[in-house]
């Protein structure tokens, strides 16, 4: 059978499978079919603390990692170290090519990203889209804490799906949760998380690209507040081949 039929046959058997377990179940049941081969990437956002938290709990043999684009809240560096001490566990750190990152500043300025959207959306291609092209590599499953309600972009996002742009499969298992959900769950098995979330923030990026939110606003209003755009980073942007 061709790679595509392979593909397709396969994604629609786990999304069928995986919406049927609880979260340990759905991520250990992808670890044990790719053994070694699956990458977590967290941003240390709630939902990406809950399927932390699941990982290390339950000893999901998933690797964890995380972009550390140089310009961060110390709320999220502080919480990086207390999920170490945490749960006693260690997650991978990559950062932006340096060379990258210094012809950007010198050509355009420290906080270019503000003049347009084309800046911003080149800052963070080197400073997250490049750095995740170097973790996935030999990867078969990316594992996001992506939900549907986050944004219009991801409100027909499957739970298990084919992404060309860096020909792996790409589990999203919380998909389809609230984010009622996702505080009951911190709130029952007492997971840290950011500080800043007590604070109005709730999509949590790059200081300089964040801030809180008012009542009643759309949780992704805090990111990139002054660009009238999709509100992506890029990082979950590419085209994606469905079944």
């Amino acid at each position: 059978m061709p790679r595509a039929r392979k593909q397709i046959r396969m994604r629609l058997d786990l999304n069928k499978e995986l919406d049927h377990l609880s979260l340990p179940e759905a991520l250990q049941h992808v670890g044990s079919l790719f053994p070694g081969q699956v990458a977590f990437s967290s941003s240390f956002g709630q939902e990406d603390m809950v399927i932390t938290d699941a990982i290390f709990r339950g000893n999901i043999p998933i690797e964890i990692f995380t972009l550390d684009t140089g310009r961060l809240f110390q709320e999220t560096y502080d919480l990086m170290d207390l999920t170490l001490a945490r749960y006693g566990k260690e997650f991978k750190v990559y950062f932006p090519d340096a060379h990258d990152v210094e012809g950007y500043v010198t050509r355009k300025g420290m906080n270019a990203f503000y003049e347009s959207v084309e800046n911003r959306k080149e800052c963070c291609y080197i400073r997250k889209v490049k750095p995740l092209q170097r973790a996935l590599e030999g990867k078969q499953v990316w594992v996001t804490g992506l939900r549907a309600g986050q944004s219009d972009n991801r409100m027909d996002i499957p739970m298990w799906e084919w992404e060309d742009a860096h020909q792996l499969y790409k589990f999203n298992p919380l998909i389809h949760w609230s984010y009622e959900d996702v505080l009951h769950y911190l709130a029952d098995y007492s997971v840290p998380y950011n500080k800043l979330h007590d604070k109005g923030f709730i999509s949590i990026g790059c200081a300089p690209c964040t801030r809180a939110i008012a009542p009643g606003e759309h949780p992704r209003a805090g990111r990139w507040w002054w660009e009238d755009s999709k509100k992506e980073c890029g990082l979950h942007t590419h085209e994606i081949t469905r079944a």
